[in-house]
């Protein structure tokens, strides 16, 4: 019997705006991928952008209200925020394996879909928390800039690992532990125990991209750090902001050596 291409499923996802049944999906997806179900990824063409609920309203990031600190109103809007970033990360995770899996080894695919199980996992775990506030996703707005980066990287495997996992997703390494902090000090247990979840996770989501594009880095016989800058120069338009989450960042596998001295002073 032949099986089908896990990029049947990957696509299925992408192409799914219910944010429950992404969630069912891209876990089921997953499983099934590692149980032997699917065939490899055959190369077939991903779509430009996947599909959204009416819900959201999406704004440009300029367009964003400011988020107030330490209110009650001000944390709803914070895990919104963060609803979304997972949300997204779900389809980011999917498209990496779907549109760049055919070039690498199956290993590949097997990371980004357990990446993209996760992300899944973490969406379920805010909304439900979101929903505990008295709130849910789609209640504010939000923004589009994550997926902008996967458009401007779609035609380069190597620029897409630079940019997402090891810019992106680096940058919630950096920024979590004070958000972890504020909901300690507002008495949020939950809420902090959701964000330490997310932290542990996405160091080995950094790890992941880092490991991949050293690998093909080395494949090509071309410096990662180097190759690593000159990505950024060409495709990400934003600025590497202090400060950094270094020991975070070494366990991830991401060193000082990549992006230290592009820090503005």
């Amino acid at each position: 019997m032949t099986l089908p291409s896990v990029s049947v499923a990957i696509r299925e996802v992408l192409e799914t705006a219910d944010p429950a049944t992404k969630v069912r999906r891209a876990r089921a997806a997953a499983r099934g991928w590692r149980r032997g179900d699917f065939a490899a990824v055959d190369g077939g063409v991903m779509p430009d952008r996947p599909a959204r609920p009416a819900e959201p309203e999406l704004r440009a990031p300029n367009q964003m209200p400011r988020r107030g600190k330490g209110s009650l109103h001000g944390r709803i809007a914070l895990l919104h925020a963060l609803a979304h970033i997972e949300f997204v990360a779900i389809d980011l995770a999917f498209d990496m394996a779907g549109r760049f899996g055919a070039g690498f080894a199956p290993d590949f695919t097997t990371d980004w879909l357990a990446v993209g199980a996760d992300e899944a996992m973490h969406f379920a775990l805010v909304d439900r928390r979101l929903r505990a506030l008295g709130s849910r996703y789609g209640a504010l707005p939000a923004h589009d800039g994550l997926w902008e980066a996967a458009i401007e990287t779609a035609g380069d495997p190597l620029a897409r690992l630079a940019i997402v996992p090891m810019v992106l997703e680096a940058r919630g390494l950096d920024v979590t532990p004070a958000m972890i902090a504020r909901a300690d000090a507002a008495g949020d247990a939950a809420t902090a125990a959701i964000l330490r979840r997310i932290l542990t996770d996405e160091i080995r989501h950094v790890a992941v991209g880092t490991k991949w594009f050293e690998s093909a880095c080395t494949a090509l016989g071309i410096a990662p750090q180097k190759y690593w800058k000159n990505l950024l120069s060409r495709h990400f338009r934003g600025e590497l902001k202090p400060p950094f989450n270094d020991s975070a960042r070494q366990a991830a596998g991401l060193t000082r050596d990549y992006y230290q001295a592009l820090a503005p002073a």
